[in-house]
């Protein structure tokens, strides 16, 4: 049973989800064999159909896979806006870290996904917050060379 569902998730069939979970609610916080939960694949696919089945059978929209990232990072990584919105609607942790520190905001602005960025900075997400190894947002926008990350980092008015 658990396998159907994750194939389901990946495969971004809500109806089937929604079919396994009805029989079978607790399978709603099982993780996969990499340790992942339903939530972080759903969303890391870009599956808002199968989050929103599975956002309405989950009592923790922060479950976190084996490196400790959430649903919420990993939009912020692929750059789904939209899920990012429904995410942070139903509560997301916005300044939680993951086992390294890293936080949505980080790895939205690692990876220029400037949307999210401001999305996050509109909602409360601290520009202040260092990883593991004393980076904050803006740093690895820097490092990463994105001119308009650390331009929109810069210059987000409060």
């Amino acid at each position: 049973m658990k396998e159907r569902l994750f194939h389901a998730i990946r495969q971004g069939n809500a109806l089937e989800v929604e079919k396994l979970l009805k029989h079978n609610p607790s399978l709603v916080s099982e993780k996969d064999h990499r340790d992942s939960p339903g939530l972080v694949l759903a969303t890391y696919y870009g599956h808002k159909d199968v989050t929103n089945v599975l956002l309405k059978h989950l009592e923790d929209v922060d479950t976190q896979d084996a490196a400790g990232n959430t649903a919420l990072m990993g939009v912020c990584f692929k750059g789904y806006v939209e899920i990012a919105k429904l995410l942070i609607a139903k509560g997301a942790g916005i300044n939680k870290k993951n086992f390294n520190g890293a936080t949505a905001l980080i790895f939205a602005a690692t990876f220029g996904k400037n949307e999210i960025c401001n999305l996050l900075l509109e909602k409360g997400a601290n520009p202040n917050l260092k990883d593991d190894r004393g980076h904050t947002a803006l740093d690895h926008a820097q490092m990463q060379g994105l001119s308009d990350t650390v331009f929109l980092l810069e210059n987000f008015e409060f």
